[in-house]
């Protein structure tokens, strides 16, 4: 059995039902800056399995994990990028993500990373307000895979069903919109997927950007 909470006002009993689902091992519908999300903790490889099983979507697809803080970097990164630091004091909370080799101590499994983290940290209330309890987060967009992203909880409840404990309902994201990926991993910061940051913001900061071919 499913239970949606209405969060386009401030709801800590939402916010705390959310967090007790997650910190049990259920998975939790939530909004983001992009698209609703589909949330587990990001700890718990049983957990994950569970995301994926509720997407239909194979090991092959990692999930991205949702962060509360910039600072949170460096408990899951090792060695963290100097530019990694510039582009998330500019853009974080917001729509880009991080491509990262996560700290090889880590005990987890999002899929067939090959020993990296797609990373990001939002910018909306209730997901922020969720995360600062949980720490980071396994959340992937909330629909099957093949399906379009949801931007509204009813929508990604009408996909997933009773996979999910929880659902907060912010209202409509808006125009459903990807966040864009840098990856940091090699010599050369790299763009994989234009998305709500552009190019030129990026590389305003980071002059040696280049898009992936």
């Amino acid at each position: 059995m499913s239970t949606t909470y209405d969060c386009r006002t401030a709801n800590p009993d939402a916010i705390d039902a959310a967090v007790t689902a997650l910190r049990r091992g259920d998975l939790v519908v939530l909004p983001t800056d992009t698209v609703y999300g589909i949330a587990a903790d990001a700890f718990s490889p049983q957990a994950v399995a569970r995301l994926l099983e509720a997407k239909g979507r194979g090991r092959d697809m990692p999930t991205p994990v949702l962060v509360p803080a910039v600072r949170t970097l460096d408990g899951l990164v090792d060695d963290v990028p100097p530019v990694a630091r510039v582009l998330a004091e500019a853009f974080w909370p917001g729509a880009l993500t991080l491509v990262m080799v996560h700290a090889a101590s880590l005990s987890w499994d999002l899929g067939e990373t090959r020993g990296t983290v797609a990373l990001r940290m939002p910018l909306d209330a209730t997901a922020l307000a969720v995360l600062e309890q949980t720490g980071p987060l396994a959340v992937s967009s909330a629909n099957r895979s093949g399906l379009p992203a949801p931007n509204a909880a009813a929508e990604a409840a009408r996909q997933l069903g009773t996979a999910v404990a929880v659902y907060l309902d912010g209202g409509e994201t808006g125009e459903p919109v990807a966040s864009t990926i840098v990856d940091l991993t090699g010599e050369v910061p790299t763009v994989l997927r234009a998305g709500a940051i552009s190019f030129e913001e990026l590389q305003a900061l980071v002059p040696d950007l280049v898009a992936a071919r």
